[in-house]
């Protein structure tokens, strides 16, 4: 492998423009092809296998005009009026409403089978929106026609505010943030290494890393679904492996060159020595992104598959385009004697001033030697420190977003308040509780029974009459919790009516599974919790197998297994801290904290171990 790479980074040398067009080309077509097909990121959580998903699989073959996307507006009547006397504009808003392309049907809330959709004060309405197809088909204007409507009601005085899983923000967009990132990583390069052109080396090769990877995520989402997690963990990854493998491999290309190296032979010496380095700790890393894979979750799988592709152009650029810089550069690289870069080359060494002789001994060195000095003591003090920042983990609730974590002006959140504060918050949530009714003859008793026994369910706070689809093979019955659709009382009611499933169905021979956006919702928060600990074993199996493999150690890869666990318990618990129990959320701008995204332990997981790894290799690899 060493010797490969020794003659890989002397052929980028002498080759540089060669090697650096081919890389350019490469970026060009993969851009061009992305953009060309047009390929968008768009959500679906969708998990196969799941009681949730397989109940809404069947109401979109028989029931198909409530297994749509659904939403809801919300009307509050003026003050000192009532629904009742808004009854004639609040049927021109369901009726124009009805007219938007894209729109199945909009109950009144006067409707006979509306349910409870008046509030007990008669202040408030809801008027129940459904799409003709899932969430994911809804598109912008269709919505933006949607809210247009509102002008019906708030031209006669009223309140209307939309809310329901197609105005849901789940998506996780690349924003100006990343771009801060590049310029501070910008910044902390030129202070590392006093030198604008050695500075901006490994940024411009992450940076073309980068730019091939969203191109290749842009034209996969031409063809299939990805989710907008995918390119933003893609980018995390790429650039934190992209400067740190160029940055690893330049260090020790001045290093050489400080004492002297030629910069062709400290090209070539650089790839092949801690070029081995950045593909150990790069295949590392993929092997566990690909990991992934086996959790069976179709949305995580392509993330997966993203940020490897993304580590794996990583390790190309760092091996062939960077030394092809470096060809470019040739001698202008050597740290000048004095300077930062040439004192970390020269560590320990003394040399003559003009009035003393004085070793150098940079910060690097000296925090190491009093580590050395109490190893004992630093350890305990690591693991004090990072354990007590755990301890939060363990209260770890994983949830999709809803109306209440929105901005506090959208109307989405808008209505999610007003819902809460006339009905009560579980009925920004109901579950569609689906029952087979091809087995039995007296449908209509079963369902009145079925419903009955249902409401004498603990936090349940209001249930529908049965209605069954025009084949008679399946009914749906509207159960609305009393409790918030993220909170753990809905929860478990959704597992209670699952338990009590197997006894409905043995005393009325129809079969009962709970289905709608909540319950989904649930369903992929549980599977991803459960996910965390299969895939974290696999990410930890791998890194000992193959650090044992590197190293020839059994410590080594026992140290950075846990390391990696402490580092991603005391994470977690930060993260719960912060965004879910809301401390020092006013810092940040959390205005709503809450359930944690469901899909973040995974991210957080991945990018962890993408750092830790690098970090673990390179700095044994450098002490070996």
């Amino acid at each position: 492998m060493a010797t490969l790479l020794y003659r890989l980074g002397r052929f980028s040398y002498r080759h540089a423009w060669r090697v650096i067009g081919v890389w350019v080309l490469v970026l060009i077509a993969v851009l061009g092809a992305g953009i060309g097909l047009g390929g968008k990121t768009q959500e679906s959580f969708a998990i196969p296998g799941t009681e949730s998903q397989q109940a809404l699989d069947r109401l979109e073959a028989v029931f198909p005009s409530v297994a749509g996307a659904s939403a809801t507006a919300v009307v509050v009547a003026p003050a000192g009026a009532s629904i009742g006397s808004e009854k004639a504009t609040i049927e021109e808003l369901v009726t124009a409403i009805e007219k938007v392309p894209g729109i199945d049907s909009a109950m009144s809330p006067f409707d006979q089978y509306a349910g409870k959709a008046i509030s007990d004060d008669g202040t408030m309405a809801i008027i129940r929106v459904q799409f003709d197809g899932p969430s994911t088909d809804v598109t912008d204007a269709t919505i933006a026609d949607l809210k247009a409507t509102a002008e019906v009601g708030t031209a006669e005085g009223l309140q209307v505010e939309f809310g329901g899983q197609v105005f849901q923000e789940t998506s996780v967009a690349i924003t100006i943030t990343e771009v801060f990132g590049v310029i501070f990583a910008g910044v902390v390069l030129v202070i590392t290494f006093g030198s604008l052109l050695a500075a901006g080396m490994p940024l411009l090769s992450a940076l073309l890393g980068v730019g091939i990877v969203m191109g290749a995520i842009m034209t996969l989402s031409a063809f299939t679904t990805v989710s907008s997690s995918a390119p933003l963990l893609a980018l995390m990854i790429g650039l934190a492996v992209g400067i740190d493998y160029a940055l690893f491999i330049l260090s020790r290309h001045r290093t050489q060159l400080a004492k002297g190296e030629d910069p062709e032979e400290s090209t070539a010496m650089a790839v092949g020595t801690a070029g081995s380095a950045v593909v150990f700790a790069g295949v590392t890393v993929i092997i566990a992104l690909l990991g992934l894979l086996v959790v069976g979750i179709p949305f995580l799988s392509v993330m997966g598959v993203g940020a490897a592709v993304a580590v794996l152009i990583a390790i190309g650029v760092a091996t062939t385009l960077l030394p092809a810089l470096l060809g470019l550069a040739k001698g202008r690289l050597i740290p000048k004697e004095g300077s930062r870069a040439w004192k970390r080359a020269h560590i320990g060494e003394v040399s003559t001033g003009s009035t003393t002789e004085r070793a150098h001994r940079t910060m690097g060195l000296r925090w190491v030697t009093g580590v050395m000095k109490r190893p004992v003591l630093a350890t305990l003090g690591v693991i004090t420190i990072l354990g007590t920042l755990a301890i939060p983990a363990m209260s770890l609730d994983l949830n999709l977003p809803d109306g209440g974590s929105q901005p506090v002006d959208s109307t989405q959140r808008k209505a999610y308040d007003l819902v809460s504060e006339g009905f009560g918050p579980g009925f920004n949530g109901p579950l569609i509780v689906a029952v087979d009714i091809t087995q039995t003859v007296t449908i209509m008793e079963d369902l009145d029974s079925i419903g009955s026994q249902l409401r004498g369910l603990a936090d349940v706070a209001y249930v529908s009459q049965g209605f069954p689809d025009e084949g008679l093979d399946t009914a749906i019955i509207q159960v609305t919790p009393s409790s918030a659709p993220d909170s753990l009382e809905t929860k478990q009611l959704v597992q209670t009516i699952r338990d009590l499933a197997p006894s409905i169905a043995a005393k009325y021979d129809t079969p009962i599974t709970v289905t709608g956006t909540t319950a989904i919702g649930i369903d992929i928060s549980n599977r991803l919790t459960s996910a965390l600990v299969p895939f974290g074993l696999i990410v930890v199996g791998l890194s000992i197998v193959l650090l044992m493999m590197v190293f020839r150690s059994v410590l080594v890869p026992i140290k950075a297994a846990l390391g990696f666990l402490l580092s991603v318990v005391a994470s977690f618990g930060v993260v719960v801290a912060v965004f879910q129990w809301g401390w020092l959320g006013d810092i940040i701008g959390v205005e709503n904290p809450g359930p944690i995204l469901s899909f973040m332990p995974i991210i957080l997981m991945a990018v962890l171990f993408g750092l830790a790894m690098d970090y673990e290799v390179f700095l044994v690899s450098g002490m070996r």
